[in-house]
């Protein structure tokens, strides 16, 4: 099952206390739409009655595998190949993809969403959405009205959406209260992962990066003063930074010069840049961008799936 405990304390000579990190990897990869998951646990976003597939990768290890699912209608396709259709409800669901013989899992929490369309001209539910541009910039496929909106809640808002992210962590600071309306795109969950373990394996301590901005609507984003066509309203996009020692919500002090500012985030930024050009790292091509401290927040760096090539900050 879901390992949801990734850090272990183990005792050494003079350290005292060590930080192993755990990548929250399967032994096997499930193919849904069109990426590849290979971690124990994946955020996935349907329309109401939306069928998607899902299926096991053929490099992965042999045997039959078994899909259990909360709710929705599954029908095998293939050997360990299936077909899911959601339910007419919104809401939480869980589908669980069972490999019997290693008695290890992928659990897929799935949301079904509401609709676009049900919004009432800038709201939903209450909740102040704002207007999206009627015309896609330059026509991009990435820029087209959003198909719906997960309702966060009491209930939802602590649900692992990856390994080492939960979806609160993507919510807007629009508000404090429930219900929130976000969208988020398991993609981009993919990218963070990748990068969270590259960032591990380059000696830099990271249970999960701190998402100083997530999900933004364009009504909270043209509050604050951002572009109109930014990543952030469409749920992929996510502006971080390493907070471990302490955690006091800004960027730690990762080249060790006693202060918290531009060179930690040039450091992040540079891990991330360099994986750019590797084959694995294809399907996650976006914006890279880094920001120095200021008296509204500490340094960051901006990621993005936008799907092409884009970078700023130098």
């Amino acid at each position: 099952m879901l390992k949801l405990i990734r850090a272990v304390i183990c005792l050494l000579v003079i350290v005292g206390i060590c930080f192993a990190y755990d990548s929250g990897r399967a032994s096997f990869s499930v193919q849904i739409r069109n990426l590849v998951n290979p971690y124990q646990v994946l955020g996935v976003f349907v329309l109401p009655e939306e069928t998607i597939d899902f299926k096991v990768e053929a490099d992965s290890i042999s045997g039959s595998f078994t899909l259990m699912s909360t709710k929705g209608e599954a029908r095998s396709l293939q050997k360990n190949a299936w077909q899911w259709t959601a339910p007419k409800e919104t809401g939480h669901y869980i589908i669980t993809v069972f490999n019997p013989a290693f008695n290890d899992s992928v659990i897929f929490n799935v949301f079904v969403i509401i609709p676009y369309e049900h919004l009432d001209g800038e709201f939903l539910n209450g909740y102040r959405i704002g207007t999206y541009p009627s015309k896609p910039l330059k026509g991009l496929e990435i820029y087209k009205t959003p198909r719906g909106f997960i309702e966060l809640t009491a209930d939802n808002h602590n649900t692992h959406v990856s390994p080492h992210f939960t979806l609160k962590q993507f919510r807007s600071k629009q508000t404090k209260s429930f219900p929130e309306y976000i969208i988020l795109r398991s993609r981009l969950l993919l990218k963070l992962e990748l990068i969270l373990e590259q960032v591990n394996a380059k000696g830099y301590r990271a249970e999960t990066f701190n998402v100083l901005s997530g999900y933004r609507t364009p009504y909270y984003n043209a509050l604050i003063g951002n572009v109109k066509y930014s990543r952030h309203c469409w749920g992929g996009a996510a502006d971080i930074f390493i907070d471990e020692n302490p955690k006091d919500n800004m960027m730690d002090d990762l080249n060790n010069d006693g202060a918290s500012d531009y060179h930690d985030a040039q450091i992040l930024y540079d891990i991330i840049d360099e994986l750019y050009g590797k084959a694995f790292y294809t399907p996650y091509v976006g914006g890279l961008g880094k920001y120095k401290k200021t008296s509204a927040h500490g340094p960051f760096v901006h990621i993005d799936v936008r799907g092409f090539h884009a970078r700023w900050g130098d």
